[in-house]
């Protein structure tokens, strides 16, 4: 039987770069930076002061008067999904309870969510006054917190910040009744997200359904251990337009930020019957573990960055030579970048030399387990627009990366694009996409 086949038909976005999928591909089209200095909390004392932050927004404008009482429950992790949601939903032309109850026109026991999250952390505010009451002698004791300091913390507080609370908030918003999932492997969970949505349309589980991924990284839990681990850039606070520079000799470390791309996906046989715009085909995916000896990076031969292409690869039943664009992780962290690199020179081969290679985090910032479904939604506009933008802060390779880092704007028909990421755990990810308006 052949393999039901899966297209885009509805993007949305919030990124550093605008509060939604067109404001961000304008921005990276434009070669903006939405990286600046940290607004979120004080970084004093931080090696790195810098972040790409989400624009101002009031999270009651993107949910019904239905569920309005339930923001006081979301984190910010939870509230960009949401809006990336409905953005996702409204660009796809679907009508559900949370947006058009009279006219719905999908069945929502046919309608599944699943969404790549990271591991939330909490508002420090919330928990100072239970840390406080739980100390002893100058030290955290653990039964004064269970006598004292617990009862300090609001019996819901562990609703805010569980992972898969972001799907849930989108799945009774939207009454989503079919499958719902959440993945929580880094950087690499938007992609995986994504290709678990599409393997269960395909194999007929669901019709229709909200993939991609949502992280917000700016929290000083998140951000000092960044800095301690030597990922964050320490050189960029007083340039943070030119701090990110992915597989850029010049390069000092990343630079991580806040942000949710959600995808809207359905079979393409659903997709036709109700006449909806198709933007691209999930054509294939793969993934891969493979952990380096030294936690803090990737191993240095990007092996498991070239199992997880070679898979999207296979999957897709395309050659590498069959690729139009590659959107890498590219994190600006020199010996990951380079391991990356030479993971993705593995699998083209011969073809390195004239595929391009458009790294994103120069302007977005690593945005965590959004990352991945980030460049997933830049890479359906560069197949929609015919134009691969500039490769920002790139002036000169690493040494040792051969690969074809797009310096100047090209205008071209792209019909494949693979887009792969990786964690510092090992876990690796590659999506294949197809231009479906050729």
């Amino acid at each position: 039987m052949d393999r039901r086949r899966v297209v885009i038909t509805g993007l949305g976005a919030v990124t550093p770069l605008g509060l939604s999928a067109t404001r961000t591909w304008e921005g990276l089209r434009e070669g903006r930076c939405g990286i600046g200095p940290i607004r979120a909390f004080d970084p004093v004392g931080f090696t790195c002061r810098i972040a790409g932050e989400v624009g101002q927004y009031d999270i009651r404008d993107y949910v019904p008067k239905s569920h309005r009482k339930a923001t006081k429950l979301m984190s910010r992790d939870i509230e960009l999904s949401v809006i990336a949601a409905a953005a996702a939903i409204a660009d796809g032309a679907v009508a559900t309870r949370g947006t058009d109850p009279e006219h719905i026109n999908i069945e929502p026991e046919r309608f599944a969510v699943n969404l790549g999250a990271g591991l939330i952390s909490c508002d420090l505010v919330e928990l100072a006054p239970a840390v406080a009451a739980s100390v002893r002698d100058g030290s955290f004791d653990i039964r004064k917190w269970g006598t004292d300091g617990l009862s300090l913390v609001t019996p819901l507080w562990l609703l805010k910040y569980l992972p898969n609370m972001l799907a849930c908030h989108i799945g009774i918003i939207h009454d989503i009744q079919g499958p719902s999932n959440t993945i929580t492997c880094a950087e690499a969970s938007g992609h995986i997200a994504i290709a678990e949505a599409a393997a269960i349309i395909e194999r007929g589980d669901s019709d229709i359904s909200l993939c991609g991924g949502v992280e917000a990284k700016v929290n000083p839990v998140v951000m000092i251990r960044q800095c301690l681990v030597g990922r964050a850039t320490s050189q960029g606070n007083d340039d943070p337009a030119a701090a990110c520079r992915p597989f850029d000799a010049g390069a000092t470390g990343s630079v991580f930020g806040e942000a949710a791309a959600i995808l809207l996906i359905e079979g393409r046989d659903h997709a036709e019957a109700r006449g909806a715009r198709v933007y691209a085909e999930i054509l294939g995916s793969g993934q891969s573990n493979n952990v380096s000896p030294v936690y803090q990076h990737l191993e240095p031969d990007g092996a498991g960055v070239r199992i997880a292409i070679e898979k999207a690869l296979a999957d897709a039943g395309i050659r590498a030579d069959d690729l139009d664009l590659v959107i890498p992780h590219g994190t600006g962290i020199p010996q990951d970048d380079l391991a990356e690199a030479r993971g993705i020179e593995a699998v083209l081969g011969a073809s390195t030399s004239h595929v391009p290679v458009w790294p994103t985090k120069s302007m977005v910032s690593n945005t965590g387990a959004a990352a991945g479904a980030v460049d997933v939604v830049a890479a359906v506009r560069v197949m929609t627009d015919g134009i691969i933008p500039v490769a920002r802060n790139y002036d000169r390779p690493i040494e040792g990366c051969r690969l074809n880092i797009v310096r100047e704007p090209v205008d071209t028909k792209v019909r494949h694009v693979l887009c792969c990421s990786y964690t510092y755990g090992g876990q690796t990810a590659a999506v294949v996409l197809r231009n479906t308006n050729e």
